[in-house]
């Protein structure tokens, strides 16, 4: 039987950060879509982004996660790119309604990697931990109140300089960036079930216009569904918390059969309070989400509960 003829296909511009990672990111996204679309021609077309600007503040304190976005929307928005590249994590939760996650990428792993230390107990007394994130913040304090966090920001190469440099004694980054960064061997991996990842760490999600139906079904090829629904869960928890970035939070997600298990955390940013809980519910079920949301906030004490504001609003 003779093969279906391949769509006539013209350039599509693929709209990414110029970060070193978001870069590593866009290519493996665009291999991807040339493996699943031969005759596809695809050009990256970077931007830098607000959030590479201004690395001497806390993201929290200069706009939020929209600062990783914001440029690739307008310029997605106004048709100067096709389709563009994120990091999940750096995503916003409740994002416009005229654009759509059109693919996620097969997840990386999820984990932290401790850099300067065999492990979080290993960690000299006092120690200096250099990060920028409230999760990380907060479990390092949670489970090493002697240890002082340092404000890190800026990519893979800036943080370890500034390891280097001894503005800190060790770092934490995620293991998905250097993995990508052919950088596998940095530091070492906190296993996931001690040490909570970020809500989709790890995922790549691949946005364009949601009435761009051209586009959305060229993306759809290379959608990984068990990608999809673990990272669905997760920002359908974060909705449910009301989280912003400010607020540690801390979840894994894992997969048995057509189920899955969330297991989430939530904190007073010194670490002091945590509350942990765990459900399970069908794949593609926000439900699920939604109910452990709601089993958290019940159990935070106001340490917790002041820095979520319950069921975000589409």
């Amino acid at each position: 039987m003779p093969s279906s003829p391949q769509p006539p296909f013209t350039a599509l511009r693929l709209g990414t950060r110029n970060s070193p990672l978001a870069m590593a990111q866009a290519e493996e996204a665009r291999d991807r879509l040339i493996a699943a679309h031969p005759g596809l021609t695809i050009e990256i077309v970077p931007v830098t982004a607000s959030g590479d600007k201004i690395q001497d503040r806390p993201l929290a304190e200069i706009g939020g996660k929209a600062l990783w976005t914001k440029e690739l929307d307008h310029w997605l928005m106004n048709g100067e790119i096709d389709f563009a590249v994120h990091s999940l994590k750096d995503v916003e939760t409740i994002r416009p309604a005229a654009i759509a996650i059109a693919a996620i990428l097969p997840r990386e792993d999820v984990r932290d990697v401790l850099i300067g230390a065999e492990s979080i107990r290993a960690l000299p007394q006092g120690a200096r931990v250099g990060t920028s994130a409230p999760r990380r913040a907060a479990q390092l304090l949670h489970a090493r109140p002697d240890c002082t966090v340092v404000m890190f920001r800026g990519n893979v190469a800036t943080r370890l300089a500034k390891l280097a440099a001894g503005e800190a004694d060790a770092t934490l980054l995620a293991r998905a960036g250097l993995n990508r960064l052919d950088a596998a061997g940095t530091g070492h991996p906190l296993a996931a079930d001690e040490w909570l990842p970020a809500p989709g760490q790890g995922a790549i999600a691949i946005e364009c216009r949601a009435d761009d139906t051209a586009t959305r079904a060229i993306l759809s090829a290379i959608d990984d569904l068990p990608s999809r629904h673990a990272v669905f869960a997760e920002r359908a928890l974060l909705a449910g918390l009301g989280g912003n970035c400010h607020s540690p939070i801390a979840v894994l997600t894992t997969a048995e059969g057509s189920e899955l298990i969330l297991r989430a955390a939530i904190y007073s940013p010194d670490g002091a309070e945590k509350v942990e809980a765990t459900t399970r519910f069908a794949a593609g079920d926000p439900a699920g989400p939604a109910r452990l949301a709601a089993e958290l906030l019940n159990r935070a004490p106001d340490a917790v509960r002041a820095h979520f504001s319950g069921p975000a609003q589409e």
